[in-house]
């Protein structure tokens, strides 16, 4: 999702990467002749072998709503999502937050996600054969950020088995509840 605004990138409209493609009502990019572009987040994503990208460009007064049309348009399970602020609009299965080995200054919208985090991923992709997990304990502590972290179970790349096994567990169940449901409601229907 991208959040923009008229006339946002100073005095140059033109300047602005999303001014031009706002409108009266929430733009939504599907597949990958409307939203790839190489070395960008819609890129990396179909790169990484997406089944389908959804990019959506709203102004503040469209979020929820582009959120909601955006994931109308998905049509299978195991769903990604990147971004803090659709957490307001939609109750996730699963919510890992990204971080810096090193830490760093965190937006207010990745503290709320925070509190809503199931886990958080260590990136360490700038600071190659550096310890992880002992960097982000430095930060934490130093931070003030560790009574919010509290027992967040913490992965790194080496740990990305344990985080997809989790991630394919979680929606397993998600997949089982949901036909149940479905059975459920079709044997109330039978029985009506």
């Amino acid at each position: 999702m991208t959040r923009g605004h008229y006339r946002s990138c100073g005095k140059d409209p033109n300047a602005c990467c999303v001014s031009d493609l706002l409108s009266d009502e929430p733009v939504i990019r599907s597949g990958r002749e409307q939203n790839y572009a190489p070395g960008k987040d819609t890129g990396r994503y179909w790169d990484a072998g997406a089944t389908n990208v959804h990019w959506v460009i709203v102004t503040d007064p469209q979020i929820e709503q582009g959120i909601k049309q955006a994931v109308d348009r998905v049509a299978s399970p195991g769903v990604f999502i990147e971004g803090n602020g659709i957490l307001d609009f939609i109750r996730a299965d699963f919510v890992f937050m990204v971080a810096r080995a090193s830490g760093g200054k965190i937006k207010g919208s990745a503290r709320k996600a925070l509190a809503r985090s199931s886990a958080i991923y260590l990136s360490n992709i700038t600071e190659e054969g550096s310890d992880e997990r002992q960097k982000f304990a430095l930060w934490r502590n130093q931070s003030g950020m560790d009574q919010l972290i509290g027992d967040l179970p913490i992965y790194t790349r080496e740990d990305l088995p344990a985080l997809i096994a989790r991630v394919q567990e979680i929606s397993l169940k998600t997949h089982l509840l949901l036909r149940s449901d479905t059975a459920s409601s079709l044997n109330t229907s039978l029985s009506s």
